[in-house]
């Protein structure tokens, strides 16, 4: 999991120009095409949503596939117990 800095995010958001959406009564809100662009979104695909610091944060759901090599030269060669295992 990935830890996240509301200073750094807020900081983040400062610089980025922002638009103002409206929540419906459904509680839906149209993702501005210029950050569905950005994110690469497509239509019907999942989001993780949680509050954070205040915030609502909406992160894309990727595949597990997308996570093959995010850890470039981690140590995969850690002894295991068989305790650990299921």
């Amino acid at each position: 999991m990935v830890a996240l800095n509301a200073t750094s995010i807020v900081r983040d958001l400062v610089r980025s120009p922002m638009t103002q959406v409206k929540l419906s009564r459904k509680y839906q809100i149209v993702i501005p095409e210029d950050v569905r662009e950005a994110l690469d979104l497509e239509p019907g695909q999942s989001m993780e949503v949680m509050a954070y610091g205040g915030l609502v944060v909406a992160v894309p759901a990727r595949p597990l596939s997308e996570c093959f090599g995010m850890f470039p030269g981690i140590d995969t060669t850690v002894e295991r117990d068989d305790e650990d295992r299921l």
